[in-house]
């Protein structure tokens, strides 16, 4: 049976105080202790609100999913809770969005740099993480981490506490019923025999494995079922380093 990948972004109505949810079974992230965390506020090419996260790499440079590009996009870095906001946060305009050339909307090559307009200052609520080499390539069976803002359940109303919670990375043939999975480009995240998965909102945040950026959160099923579907970082450091370097 053919599942059509659910892009993990969340549109948001234009009429209501926009907030984003929750990872579904996971935690309170512990206010600030993930200082890359970015929350990604984006008017899309339809005019319509919509909100992802993603990862401070570089003082003016933020990694997410391609698919959350937009019209323009506004960055907030120093958050934790979206409705209360903090002399932590940083507001930054994105001025430019790089989505890797040849990204599909199947799902494939599903990662995205974002210029800012300013560089952000580094503090103890904000701060960069590292990417891992060109030539790392983790396999399954370990346990790694992903923080977000996306709902905690199919039909729960929206939270704005940012959420964390400890996923193990699966063997391909756990993501075989999703017909574009790459095990070479892609993770599959998420033990199917548990509840715990990343939802709407999380697209473009971080899977964090022994402190490195290792995936960035792209599809899953629309039942929110694990595993889901990261986009490895480490093929994609060549492009990284040279949009960088450009820029």
């Amino acid at each position: 049976m053919h599942h059509p990948p659910l892009p993990l972004l969340l549109l948001l109505l234009l009429c209501c105080r926009t907030q984003a949810g929750e990872i579904i079974g996971g935690t309170e992230s512990k206010p600030h202790s993930r200082p890359y965390m970015a929350y990604l506020q984006i008017v899309t090419w339809h005019g319509k609100l919509a909100a992802c996260g993603g990862f401070l790499i570089r003082r003016d440079f933020v990694l997410t999913a391609a698919h959350c590009a937009g019209r323009s996009i506004t960055v907030i870095l120093g958050a934790h809770n979206l409705q209360k906001k903090e002399d932590t946060w940083q507001r930054l305009e994105v001025i430019k969005q790089f989505p890797y050339p040849k990204y599909e909307h199947v799902g494939l090559h599903d990662i995205m740099l974002l210029k800012l307009k300013e560089k952000a200052n580094l503090t103890l609520a904000v701060g960069t993480i590292p990417l891992p080499s060109h030539f790392t390539f983790i396999h399954p069976g370990i346990m790694c981490w992903v923080a977000g803002w996306g709902q905690t359940a199919v039909n729960e109303p929206a939270s704005s506490i940012l959420q964390e919670v400890e996923l193990r990375l699966m063997e391909p043939r756990a993501c075989s019923h999703f017909s574009a999975f790459n095990h070479n480009l892609q993770l599959c995240v998420g033990n199917p025999q548990s509840t715990k998965s990343t939802f709407k909102g999380d697209s473009g945040g971080p899977l964090l494995c022994a402190g490195v950026a290792q995936g960035i959160v792209s599809y899953g099923l629309s039942n929110a079922k694990p595993p889901a579907v990261f986009t490895r970082i480490s093929p994609y450091r060549p492009w990284i380093d040279e949009v960088l370097k450009g820029n």
